[in-house]
């Protein structure tokens, strides 16, 4: 069953205002700065950043009963559903009203939601998550990600939600109202894949996987930091996630972007089971560093 992240009063900025210890930070430019260089950050969104409630349904194949997943679950199982293990008998539908992710997709709202201020879910389990302790919903890029806000890195999200770009920066804006965050992030780009116009742009054939989706958003926001900042050899990019079939093709992605850029610096992030590995590519093999929480805000 899905993590249950609840609060019986709403949030209070007071209680959280100081957690992050922003006045005791100093600005730090990026690695490379000197040099001409960025670091630009990419960033998954849940069990990344962030651990929400949100949860993905699967179908048993005959009676349609419907099992709520956490997104951890289904990213550690979703390669066996329907056809061994304990989900064997279910399967996945793609249907964005009523399927396994309806969640994770924005919904019409009448003009009376509206009015009484009705959210998107994902702005609703994010704000039922900060209210719980730091603990429960942090992820384990949450450091990494304070650090790339503070400092202003270009950042891009590329998460497999299907919400509108501003339905995200709607939820983030929920972490600067609660004193989580200092600012606005500085956006290089928005990848949610599963957003049509944005699924739209990026799939190349209608059978694409999600996992091809975010390499096609990897290549793009890669190509989008050349033309906002300038083409440099000292520039360096890290993607963060934790699905294992995301981080093959996440890779494959990046060996392909060393082999056309050389010069430029790529990284992977293996949040999956709560770890972070940090794992540098090169033109015909990688390395792995495994970090502590300690070491997370200089990774790159």
């Amino acid at each position: 069953m899905p993590l249950k992240l609840r609060r019986s009063k709403p949030i209070s900025r007071k209680e959280h205002a100081q957690l992050e210890l922003g006045i005791r930070r100093h600005f730090e430019s990026d690695r490379n700065y000197s040099q001409g260089g960025r670091s630009f950050y990419f960033f998954d969104f849940d069990d990344n950043i962030a651990i929400l409630s949100t949860p993905i349904f699967i179908f048993h194949k005959e009676s349609g009963h419907e099992i709520p997943l956490s997104s951890r679950e289904f990213a550690e199982t979703h390669r066996h559903i329907g056809i061994t293990g304990p989900y064997k008998e279910y399967k996945v539908d793609f249907d964005d009203e009523v399927g396994s992710f309806r969640s994770f997709r924005d919904r019409d709202m009448g003009l009376l939601e509206r009015v009484v201020g009705k959210k998107q879910s994902f702005v609703e389990d994010l704000g039922q998550a900060l209210g719980m302790p730091d603990y429960v919903w942090k992820g384990p890029s949450w450091d990494c990600f304070y650090h790339a806000v503070f400092n202003k890195r270009p950042i891009s999200m590329i998460t497999a939600r299907g919400h509108h770009p501003e339905t995200i920066k709607n939820g983030i804006r929920l972490m600067i109202n609660s004193g989580h965050l200092p600012h606005e992030p500085n956006y290089l780009s928005m990848y949610p894949i599963n957003f049509p116009p944005v699924k739209n742009r990026l799939q190349k054939s209608p059978t694409d996987s999600t996992a091809e989706l975010k390499q096609a958003a990897i290549r793009s926001s890669v190509e989008e930091a050349f033309n906002t900042y300038g083409h440099s050899e000292f520039h360096r990019f890290g993607m963060s996630d934790d699905d294992p079939r995301n981080l093959e093709l996440i890779v494959e992605e990046m060996t392909r972007l060393k082999a056309d850029y050389p010069h430029v610096s790529f990284f992977v992030f293996d949040t999956q089971k709560g770890q972070l590995i940090k794992r540098e590519i090169f033109a015909n093999h990688t390395e792995d560093q495994p970090l502590a929480k300690p070491n997370q805000l200089p990774l790159f």
